[in-house]
């Protein structure tokens, strides 16, 4: 049955506008963004087929361009809204910094939870901020495996100096979710501050990420 054909308030989009968005199914949802199916199924079915095919709504966030156009009846166009759909919402839920409240852990944790907390591989990023605590940059430096970022303190403090940054806030993400730093967390944490004192640039807190939560170093007494 083409969705043409389905009483009209059985229709997603009619649905979510005599019923409200949040009542929707996910299936619904993924409809309304698609618009049309193809020749072989109507969108509804094509929604479900590409909820089978990433098995769970979730995990649509972990595929790239290349991967959702290659699933069967995914082309260019319905690929790019659904990413874009995807960074939207990503977008919409990470709230805007305010610069005297960024010295705060939770604050922190908030803003990047939506931007490394549910990366697969482990993303290094320093806040460099200025005397009085308030952000001059972020930046990703450094990008690693599963479970592996090599931590070089060389690029960490370059940017400190090209930005004449006062102290750094470094964070990373657990792609496990656990969230507890490892012997080498510390360690690292350590060492970059150890160098971050003689140059005069201290490591003020060393923040851990997951998708739910986060572990603060300085918080909890390990540095």
């Amino acid at each position: 049955m083409k969705i043409k054909d389905m009483p009209i308030l059985d229709r997603p989009r009619e649905r979510m506008l005599n019923t409200g968005v949040n009542v929707l199914s996910n299936e619904e949802l993924l409809s309304i963004l698609l618009k049309s199916g193809n020749k072989n199924v109507n969108v509804k079915e094509l929604s479900l087929m590409l909820l089978k095919e990433v098995g769970d709504i979730t995990n649509l966030k972990d595929l790239s361009y290349e991967k959702l156009k290659n699933i069967k009846g995914i082309g260019i166009a319905k690929a790019s809204t659904i990413l874009a759909a995807i960074e939207l919402g990503k977008r919409v839920n990470t709230k805007p910094i305010i610069r005297e409240q960024f010295n705060n852990p939770e604050v922190i944790f908030n803003y990047y939870r939506y931007i490394i907390g549910d990366k697969k591989q482990e993303h290094f990023c320093c806040v460099y901020l200025d005397n009085q605590k308030r952000i001059i940059k972020d930046k990703i430096v450094f990008i690693g495996t599963l479970n592996y970022s090599p931590i070089h303190p060389r690029e960490i403090f370059k940017e400190a100096y090209l930005l004449s940054a006062s102290s750094i806030i470094c964070i990373h993400n657990h792609p496990s979710g656990n969230v507890f730093p490892s012997k080498e967390d510390i360690m690292t944490t350590k060492r970059l501050m150890e160098i971050g004192k003689l140059l005069g640039i201290p490591i003020v807190d060393h923040i851990i990420i997951g998708s739910d939560k986060y572990y603060s170093l300085l918080e909890q007494g390990d540095i």
